[in-house]
């Protein structure tokens, strides 16, 4: 009987090892096809956002290219304008509407659909109050490039020009507030036709303003705030009339004033956030000026600069995607699911900075030839490509990271991490490699990598310590009555 017992023990042992075995190959195979519907669901969401994003900045960009062709100081002019409303304007328009990728994310993760309205309008009357006090600084613009040192006719030229793009600034702020809530419900193929129309009718009024009225120089900024203003009136036209929107927009309401304080607290932190990293690269393009040979040096870190900027501009997409993603999953209450769709998007975001890299690898030659047919300024560029692949492979990192952030609320801590890596390490590398040991521009941007290193290290250590919760505490009391349907 003892045998008998044995004889039959082992075989049932043995079954039931092998199906444990292949319950647990089951679950890899499934979390493996989990991972590929959440890779191809991100990129299905991210190249829209991509085109979006990059219509409207060639919005701005076309408005330049018309202003330079009326001449060298109206190039410079125009130029310097655009780069101090993007530093001082835009990016601030773009942080502060992060706010909303946290709290209509995650309460639409949350199913409390009404409450993204009144996120929406809070934001709008935080991006208005702050346009105004922007809009002082932009009047003023003149006296502030002078105590910059900045040339005399440039500066006036460009004070000109930022006089005229002032109402574009208002339109810009309302379009991100509006972008970030369609954004966290997913809802990303409508906005590339509301920025590619402005764009296609952007062209025939900067046209007509600059070459057949008496504006001439002046219309290329006024162009530009007409067309951001018919995208804005697109938009939302689209949201006030489409039934998609009809639980989450639920018109104009003095409940969101009760909301202007808890969305503040996100709004600064996340326009901090954004800020610190644009004016980290507008201080190596200040740094470059201070060099010998300053005209190469300007030059060379202002092409990396671009090349940088349009490099981000396509993993972009993938940082919207991973707030998006984050949000809606932990507004749900399922942070394992927002943890993996993280790693999912990290994946992409290298994957994404490699075929760029090999894109750089190869032409980098021709992309410096967009910018100048200079053959000093195409041999140092092609020295500075093996640089300008880690810091983007960095960058793009980072990117997700800083959308993670946004996504479970961290601004706070993004914003610390901005300021230490970038200007108690980053900037004081940059200086000491580029003046005292005398790399020049190899030096500033090596400091750059070094603060980008340490940036896409910090954000990756806090998210991988910090509880993954929902942050917006009216959606973590009211998830148990939810809005159905």
């Amino acid at each position: 009987m003892l045998s008998n017992t044995s004889f039959e023990a082992a075989p049932l042992l043995g079954r039931s090892n092998s199906t444990v075995e292949e319950g647990e190959k089951r679950r890899l195979r499934w979390k493996k096809v989990l991972d590929v519907e959440e890779a191809k669901n991100q990129i299905l969401f991210s190249l829209p956002m991509i085109l979006t994003n990059v219509f409207y900045y060639l919005i701005t960009l076309v408005s330049v290219m018309f202003a330079g062709h009326l001449g060298e100081l109206e190039l410079a002019g125009a130029t310097l304008a655009n780069s101090w409303a993007t530093v001082t304007g835009f990016a601030f328009m773009v942080g502060l509407s992060g706010a909303l990728e946290t709290l209509c994310g995650q309460g639409f993760g949350a199913k409390m659909y009404r409450m993204l309205g009144i996120y929406l309008q809070a934001s709008c009357i935080i991006s208005f109050i702050f346009c105004i006090t922007i809009s002082v600084i932009w009047f003023y613009t003149e006296p502030i490039l002078l105590l910059l040192h900045q040339d005399a006719h440039v500066s006036m030229t460009a004070a000109l020009y930022m006089k005229y793009l002032i109402p574009g600034l208002f339109a810009y702020g309302i379009m991100q507030n509006i972008l970030r809530f369609l954004q966290t419900q997913s809802v990303v193929m409508p906005p590339v036709i509301f920025s590619l129309v402005p764009l296609c009718i952007h062209f025939g009024i900067a046209y007509a303003l600059v070459h057949y009225t008496a504006l001439g120089f002046k219309g290329a900024p006024l162009a530009a705030s007409i067309s951001l203003w018919i995208s804005v009136l697109m938009l939302a036209v689209y949201v006030i009339c489409a039934k998609k929107f009809e639980h989450t927009w639920g018109g104009f309401s003095f409940e969101s004033f009760h909301y202007i304080l808890h969305d503040l607290k996100l709004a600064l932190p996340s326009a901090a956030m954004v800020c610190l990293e644009y004016w980290a690269f507008e201080i190596l393009v200040f740094l470059a000026g201070l060099m010998p040979s300053s005209e190469i040096s300007t030059s060379l870190i202002a092409i990396c600069v671009n090349t940088e900027t349009v490099a981000y501009m396509l993993t972009y997409g993938l940082s919207a995607a991973a707030s998006t993603r984050v949000s809606n999953e932990l507004g749900e209450g399922n942070p394992d699911r927002a943890k993996n769709a993280m790693a999912v998007t990290l994946k992409l975001s290298v994957l994404l900075a490699l075929l760029v890299v090999l894109a750089l690898a190869f032409g980098h030659n021709i992309w410096a030839g967009f910018f100048s047919s200079s053959p000093t300024i195409a041999k140092e560029f092609a020295s500075m490509a093996p640089f300008l692949a880690i810091s983007i492979t960095l960058d793009s990192v980072q990117g997700v990271l800083s959308g993670v952030a946004r996504g479970c609320g961290w601004q706070h801590l993004a914003v610390y991490a901005n300021l230490a890596t970038f200007y108690c390490i980053g900037m004081p590398v940059a200086c000491a490699l580029g003046f005292k040991l005398k790399l020049y521009v190899k030096g500033l941007w090596i400091g750059l990598i070094s603060g980008l290193c340490c940036q896409a290290g910090t954000l990756l250590l806090i998210t991988i310590r910090t509880s993954w919760t929902t942050t917006d505490l009216s959606i973590t009391k009211e998830r148990e009555n939810p809005i159905v349907v």
